[in-house]
C-alpha cells in the first residue's frame, strides 16, 4: 500500500525532476513534444543549452550528451490522454495488454525505452 502525507492526499514522496542526457537534443525535444511535453529553451549560467517542461507535475529536463559518455537504459513509463493520437507519430515496437490496458513500448531518439499508456483519469 503505498503511504499518503497527512497533511495531504497525496503520495508522501513524489519524483519532482527527471533529466535525461540526449545525443541528439532536437530530436529528443521533438519526439517527447510528441508525448504532449511543452519545453522551454534554458541555460543556467555558463551550463549548457537545455529544455525543460514542468508537464505531470514535474520538471522533466533535455540536456546535450556530455562528450564521451553514451546514453543510459533508463525506461520511462507515461500514461497519456490522447494515446491513439500520438502511436502514428512515433515508431512504435511492441503493443500489447496488461490487465486490460493496451500498452505501447516506443524508442526514444537515444534509444531508451518508452511505456505509453492511455490515461483514463
Amino acid at each position: 500500500m503505498i503511504e499518503t502525507s497527512p497533511e495531504r492526499d497525496r503520495p508522501a514522496l513524489q519524483l519532482n525532476l527527471l533529466v535525461l542526457r540526449c545525443q541528439a537534443l532536437e530530436v529528443s525535444r521533438r519526439f517527447y513534444e510528441r508525448l504532449g511535453f511543452r519545453f522551454v529553451k534554458e541555460q543556467h549560467g555558463d551550463g549548457p543549452i537545455h529544455y525543460a517542461s514542468q508537464e505531470a507535475g514535474m520538471v522533466f529536463e533535455l540536456y546535450p550528451l556530455l562528450e564521451g559518455d553514451v546514453a543510459d537504459h533508463t525506461r520511462l513509463g507515461f500514461s497519456v490522454p490522447n494515446l491513439e493520437e500520438i502511436v502514428p507519430h512515433i515508431e512504435t515496437m511492441t503493443r500489447h495488454s496488461i490487465l486490460g490496458e493496451v500498452v505501447h513500448i516506443a524508442r526514444d531518439p537515444d534509444g531508451r525505452k518508452v511505456e505509453l499508456i492511455e490515461r483514463t483519469t
